[in-house]
């Protein structure tokens, strides 16, 4: 892989969970949802929620060094505008491709956007496009990351499937009952001049296991963690804090603990965020990323996964963070996504 560099990054997400019991009718399930009011977007087409976050990011970029011709756009995401859709029955609402679509025409950009749309592991893959984009010299600049906010229609999917928890999120714990949606937006502005933390490498791969539950061996997403570290040059001992995907549901946290053990054994700290941010579906790994971004620049400590102690004796042993560590000595994070589908990706970040 070529040098890519992240520039600059924003993003905004929850920082607690709290109760809610009008998203899904006659049931209290805990959701990590961003507090705040954003302004309109003066286009029908494109005035929804999660771009009214975007704008609220990109804003924040610093994208003077280059010209309109030279910046690329990927954005992960899964629920676009489906929740608005429902309303509004504005069929622009419900494209996929609207968020990217929205910052290009937002922007004024003339060069390549599109959305990235794999389920959990989209953000990884928006990372896996635009280092291609810039790789390739399409671009000289890259805008990605991910954007989801909280929709009904995904949320009574995971209803549906039983994995909504009625408490907090708990990966890894025996007494864990589910996942707890969150919403959430990061963006990353990508190139090849320099900055502090460099993309040093990623895998993917596809398990073709089954459609909404992972392969419990855990066999390919130890392919895409070996992938990464080979692109990197690292061995399993050169990671030093890796950003779980942590979802706390049975099947996710057995295939997580496998791989992870396989690789690593014990020796590596790890920990999931999503009890602090819940699930952002689509933009799970961009909001990762970002925390891991913050940890390589010194302005965040390891996440404490927010955990009962009692581990699940039934899954390998791997090595939580459960009291503060100092960024100081972390140079590597890496980061897992692992989605519906058997989407595997892992993104490995260095500074």
């Amino acid at each position: 892989m070529n040098e890519i560099f992240i520039t600059d990054a924003c993003a905004l997400f929850a920082d607690k969970l709290t109760p809610d019991d009008k998203i899904v009718k006659g049931s209290r399930f805990y959701f990590g949802k961003i507090e705040k009011d954003f302004e309109p977007i003066n286009d029908p087409k494109f005035d929804l929620r999660c771009n009214r976050v975007l704008k609220y990011l990109v804003d924040q970029l610093d994208l003077t060094e280059f010209k309109k011709d030279e910046i690329g756009i990927v954005i992960g995401t899964t629920n676009s505008g489906i929740e608005e859709f429902e309303t509004t029955e504005n069929k622009h609402h419900a494209e996929l491709g609207n968020p990217a679509e929205f910052l290009k025409w937002y922007l004024g950009t003339t060069n390549y956007a599109a959305s990235v749309s794999t389920a959990c592991t989209s953000g990884i893959k928006a990372f896996s496009t635009a280092v291609k984009l810039l790789e390739n010299n399409v671009c000289k600049a890259v805008i990605t990351g991910g954007i989801d906010t909280i929709a009904r229609m995904p949320t009574y999917g995971f209803h549906a499937l039983e994995v909504l928890s009625h408490e907090k999120t708990n990966p890894f714990s025996k007494n864990r009952r589910g996942i707890s949606i969150g919403e959430g937006g990061a963006l990353f502005l990508l190139t090849k001049n320099s900055g502090d933390v460099k993309i040093l490498g990623i895998g993917e791969t596809s398990d073709a296991y089954h459609s909404a539950t992972p392969d419990p061996e855990g066999t390919q997403a130890v392919k895409a963690i070996q992938t990464a570290l080979d692109e990197a040059k690292l061995p399993p001992y050169g990671i030093d804090y890796i950003n779980l995907h942590g979802t706390g549901t049975i099947s996710n946290d057995l295939m997580e603990a496998n791989a992870i053990y396989k690789v690593f054994g014990n020796k590596v700290p790890a920990s999931s965020t999503k009890p602090i941010t819940g699930h952002c579906l689509g933009a799970a790994a961009a909001v990762e990323t970002y925390i891991c971004y913050e940890i390589l620049k010194g302005k965040r400590n390891l996440p404490i996964l927010n955990f009962d102690g009692e581990y699940d004796e039934s899954l390998p042993k791997i090595q939580l963070v459960d009291k503060n560590i100092s960024p100081a000595n972390i140079k590597t994070c890496m980061c897992t996504s692992f989605g519906f589908g058997g989407t595997n990706a892992v993104l490995i970040l260095g500074k």
